[in-house]
Order: C-alpha cells, then structure tokens, then sequence
C-alpha cells in the first residue's frame, strides 16, 4: 500500500507535523479535514473522491497484525463488495454483534445485547474494511453518520454481497491511555507478527539508542527501551516494561517501573514512576512519586 488517506477532524495540525507527506514512511500521504467531526460514515464519504477501486479502511485507534493480503484475496474468492474484518471474543455483549451464513456472509449486525438476552454470535467488528469505492456514493456528503449503524445494515439488507472475514490475530483498541501502555508492553514483548524491533541496539532485551548514556550505577530492566541522546544517572532503574523516548533525562535514584515516556521529559532525583505516561517536555521534580494510571500532558511540571 502506497497511497494513503487520513480523514481527520480533530488537531489535524498536529497529525501533519507528526507524519508529514508520507514519505518517510515510503507511502504518498493525502489529508481530508472535517470542519466538523462528520462520524465514521461521513468522514469516510469526505474522502470517496480522492479513493478508486477497493478502498481498505482503518479505525484509527487500532492495532492489528491481521494479514491483509489474506483478507483481500477473501473479497475475491467471494465476490464480495464489502468485506469486514471480524474477530471472535470471549465476552461480546459490550460490543455489536455481526452474524454470518456458513460461507461467511453477513446475515445481520445487532447491537449490544442486554442482559438476558440470547447471545447468538460472538464475532465483532474488528474496525478494518475493504469497500468498492462506488459503494460509498451512497453515502451523503455532509451528513454525521455511522458506518456501523447507517451504512452497512443497509447494504446488507440490499443485497450488496458483504462478507465477514473472521480471523483472531492480535487486535487491540488504543483508544484509552490504559490501552495505550498495554500495547507497548506487547509490543517490547513482541506479541505483534511483523511489527518493527525499536531503534538502538538490543542489550540483554532492551533496546539502547547508541548515543544514549546511562551511568555504570544505573541499570535498566528488560524488556525496556531507552531513546536517542538519552541520559540515566546513578542508581537510576529503568524498567521492566518502561519506554524512554529522545532526550529524557532521568535522575540519581530514580525508579520508573511500566513508565512510558515521550521526548524530552526530565524526571529528578529520587523520583518514581509506576504504571503511567508521561508526555513530551514534562518535568517530575525531585522526589515526586506519580501514582499508577496517571497520564501527563505535554509540558507538565511536578514539584513537590
């Protein structure tokens, strides 16, 4: 995949500094702003004029390693127009259910089921789509509409053919910062097929930017890793599980244990850190301790 379409709403400015045109990434990057969020269906129609052929859609907030070339060649066996991507779960009454014939057609999506009620599948929409793009004209332009509730229902019941794919790789919705520190301790426990080691030089399970310095007192405990032009004092312990982004600078004595750390955060001496996020430009002053599930914006400053 080469050409990609964000459909953003929210501080796009900030997604553009972050990812630029793409190219870094190898891929031809195009943006299409909502004045106002328009919902899953009208952001996706927002962009239908940029989009050819079959359009492979994304929930924004998700990871999967799920095998798309697996799926693709899925929609094509079937003659299928629209295929969704969905994922069996051992609990699926906080989630919309989506029933399936035995060769994988989708039969009808329900909502969350209530309590009491018969449970009839417990596949879900795992938010991955492959759509012929002509499908998504029917969407109004400028109309807030939900994908989900609008849009797919409606094919369905039309007899467009639509397709459940139903696979169980792994999948996690990012959407939460209690999400979001758990895929990265999937990720340094390399949970996920396929996706890339993090920078540095792997050491005893970590991974340490090269021009990262760390004092012969301090120790950092796999699975950890520690950014570029970062600096861990004296008796400093890093880890497990703690991500260490550019330029940190980590005090005498500190202890971060499960912490995730953007760039150029300044943690002081003595300071602890457990189960948290801390983001870019923060400082944790001396002693601070920063309880667990805390999430920090950019910029904070901790004293005691």
């Amino acid at each position: 995949m080469t050409d990609v379409i964000l459909a953003c709403s929210y501080r796009v400015d900030d997604v553009r500094a972050a990812l630029g045109d793409g190219a870094a990434y190898g891929v031809r990057l195009r943006y299409v702003v909502e004045r106002e969020p328009l919902g899953t269906g009208g952001g996706l129609r927002n962009a239908t004029d940029l989009a050819v052929g079959t359009v492979v859609v994304f929930n924004g907030d998700v990871i999967t390693d799920a095998d798309l070339t697996a799926m693709g060649r899925f929609h094509r066996e079937r003659g299928s127009r629209t295929t969704i991507y969905l994922r069996p779960v051992e609990d699926p009454r906080p989630f919309g259910l989506v029933e399936t014939d035995a060769d994988g057609r989708v039969r009808a999506f329900r909502e969350k089921p209530t309590t009491g009620e018969e449970i009839t599948t417990n596949t879900i929409n795992a938010g991955t789509y492959l759509i012929d793009a002509p499908l998504l004209e029917r969407i109004p332009r400028g109309k807030v509409l939900s994908i989900e509730r609008e849009f797919f229902p409606v094919i369905v019941a039309d007899g467009v053919p639509t397709y459940g794919w139903i696979v169980d790789p792994y999948w996690r919705d990012i959407g939460s910062p209690v999400a979001y520190r758990a895929v990265q301790t999937d990720l340094l426990e390399q949970r996920v097929s396929g996706a890339p080691a993090p920078e540095g030089r792997a050491v005893g399970g970590s991974w340490i930017a090269d021009d990262a310095r760390i004092d012969p007192g301090a120790s950092v405990e796999a699975p950890s890793v520690v950014g570029p032009g970062t600096v861990i004092a004296a008796r400093a312990r890093v880890g497990p599980r703690s991500v260490l982004g550019a330029r940190c600078r980590i005090g005498a004595g500190a202890r971060l244990d499960s912490a995730i750390l953007w760039d150029d955060v300044e943690i002081g001496a003595g300071a602890v850190l457990r189960d948290c996020v801390v983001a870019s430009g923060s400082r944790i002053g001396p002693g601070v301790e920063i309880a667990p599930e805390t999430t920090l914006a950019a910029g904070t400053v901790m004293l005691n």
